[in-house]
């Protein structure tokens, strides 16, 4: 029997295989989709969806975007893997782009998004000993409650999540806790000794799009300053245009052509941390940014990965990136997250289902009218289903909506149609 032999199988028999032979790390929408294109995908049985998830917005260029896909294809037809023992010819390139593109002197490439936090945190730590003076071993940084910034057995070391780090332990010193939106906390807690950096998402996507303070960031950037500690962005699922700007960290600046670097609003980070759309959804690639004050401490040996910088991913992002500026996506994500909140804000005001709505540009989020440990978020996830939207629950009663940044306004009109219509007639 030919193993690779690719049957035709309905959904019910794929989602068996998976929950026979694949571990049970995840807990999937009921859903098997076999087709993307754009904002829109189908299912092995051809039934077709609009994606509200954006695969966490790694999709925000829509799915299988010609530019970026044409990208990999001529890049893996020519030479896909070299590792760090050599040059490739896509590297350089790729590097003097992305540094100019984000305003940094050097790009760290590596795959993951939590490869690349992992990536941040010990570049703080080093530059902690090596510039700032603390002795080895006992540098802290600042983390907030309710962050999500991987699974790593360090970054779950400082998670509230129980479902993340129970029974992970031991775990990894050297952090220390406070609210989010909290900028009294975090002052004092940077007046402690050994303090190397504060790393933060700019909005906590998987919290629930917790939105800060419009002067959150900015205060936070002005005390880091203060007292030497490192601003570490992290901007994996925030970034690349999400939320109406380059970066979450560029405030409401509604400036062109990436002019967020200039203004007043960008609270510019020491480490920023991108992933997700930075490979359009199509191949991993995340990357770590830094001034060479703070990168130059990482000297040969001393981290690395096979992957992390191969052609295929260099020549990806370029595309992907290139297709935020081309196709005016920023821009798009701004207007048509404005629109959505209203829209969704309407309906709040005529069904009590829905208790609120919050978020920026096209990352948002609706609060179901349930407690955390009900069903009702998810159970109105499979009724959006059904009516062809495919959206996912976070913290039990939070939905979370993030279609790709492609998205027109008709489209976006027809899904709070779907949405609308959903909500009326759900019943608990």
């Amino acid at each position: 029997m030919n193993m690779i032999t690719q049957l035709k199988r309905s959904s019910s028999e794929l989602i068996a295989l998976e929950d026979q032979h694949g571990a049970h790390n995840y807990h999937p929408l009921p859903v098997v989709l076999a087709k993307g294109e754009g904002v829109y995908v189908w299912d092995v049985e051809g039934k077709r969806y609009y994606d509200f998830l954006s695969a966490y917005s790694a999709v925000n260029q829509g799915h299988c975007h010609p530019k970026i896909v044409d990208a990999l294809v001529q890049q893996a037809q020519t030479l896909t893997l070299t590792s760090r023992a050599f040059y490739n010819d896509a590297l350089g390139e790729y590097e003097a782009f992305v540094t100019q593109f984000f305003g940094f002197d050097k790009v760290l490439p590596m795959n993951t998004g939590a490869e690349a936090v992992e990536t941040a945190l010990k570049l703080c730590r080093k530059w902690a000993y090596e510039k700032k003076g603390i002795h080895e071993n006992e540098a802290k940084i600042i983390v907030c409650d309710g962050n999500f910034h991987g699974r790593t057995t360090t970054i779950i070391s400082f998670s509230n999540d129980p479902d993340a780090n129970k029974n992970f332990g031991p775990y990894t010193p050297g952090f220390i806790k406070i609210p989010y939106d909290d900028i009294e906390a975090l002052e004092k807690a940077l007046q402690q000794d050994n303090i190397a950096g504060f790393l933060v998402e700019p909005i906590q996507g998987e919290a629930g799009v917790y939105t800060p303070a419009d002067d959150f960031l900015a205060k936070a950037r002005a005390l880091c300053t203060q007292y030497n500690a490192l601003f570490i962005a992290d901007e994996v699922q925030t970034g690349i245009a999400r939320t109406g700007s380059l970066l979450a960290v560029c405030g409401n600046c509604t400036c062109e052509n990436k002019c967020e670097r200039q203004a007043a609003t960008y609270q510019r980070p020491d480490i920023l941390i991108l992933g997700k759309a930075l490979s359009g959804g199509a191949y991993p690639v995340s990357a770590v940014l830094a001034d060479d004050e703070i990168m130059m401490v990482i000297k040969p040996g001393q981290h690395g990965s096979t992957f992390g910088g191969n052609p295929i991913a260099a020549k990806v992002a370029m595309a992907a990136l290139s297709v935020i500026d081309e196709e005016h996506l920023i821009q798009n994500a701004r207007l048509l997250g404005k629109l959505f909140r209203a829209e969704m804000q309407k309906i709040i005001e005529k069904n009590d289902l829905v208790v609120k709505v919050r978020g920026k540009g096209l990352l948002n989020a609706i609060i179901v009218n349930d407690t955390p440990d009900s069903s009702t978020a998810w159970d109105l996830c499979v009724a959006l289903k059904d009516n062809g939207l495919l959206a996912k629950p976070t913290h039990g009663n939070i939905i979370r909506f993030a279609p790709p940044l492609v998205i027109t306004e008709a489209q976006l009109m027809e899904c709070v149609s779907i949405i609308e219509k959903t909500i009326t007639s759900f019943k608990k």
